[in-house]
Parts: C-alpha cells; structure tokens; sequence
C-alpha cells in the first residue's frame, strides 16, 4: 500500500513524528507478528516513546484486542480524515 504525501503530512501534523521515524516505525510492523501480543505491546510502547504521549495499561490493552480481533480500519487515510472531520 503506497501513501502519498500529504497522508505524512497529516500524521506529522497531530504528532510531531517525521515521515522517515514513521516509515521506520512501518518497516518494524511488517517485519513483527502483529498476532503476537508481546510484538503488539513493543510496537505501543514505541509509538509512545516517539510522540510522547503515555498509553495507560488500560489502554493498551484496547488497542491489543482491536488489533487481535482485526478491527483496524482497513483504509487508514480514509480513517484519519473521518476522525478529523469528527473533530470539526
């Protein structure tokens, strides 16, 4: 799947992380088992680190069961501009 520009652009824009940090971060996803709960939890606790923000247990336990039961939107752009629109 190819992303175009201006899908970084948005990330960088809410998170303040570059688009060669994400695309590192995504190189890590596709080499992990996002099956495995132990990979999930690494990859949290990375994505915290790099947009200093703190994911309570509670929380990470969420983002777990969403992925392990493949609730995450499929089109991710399309994903992030309804959340934007939400905000509006």
């Amino acid at each position: 799947m190819a992303f175009s520009d201006n899908f970084f652009k948005k990330i960088e824009k809410k998170t303040s992380v570059d688009k060669d940090t994400i695309l590192s971060l995504a190189n890590k996803l596709q080499q992990g088992n996002m099956k495995d709960e132990g990979t999930l939890k690494e990859v949290i606790h990375d994505i915290s680190r790099i947009t200093g923000r703190e994911v309570t247990p509670e929380k990470e336990q969420k983002i777990i069961d969403t992925v392990l039961s493949n609730g995450v939107p499929k089109n991710f752009n399309q994903y992030l501009d309804d959340v934007e629109n939400e905000r509006d």
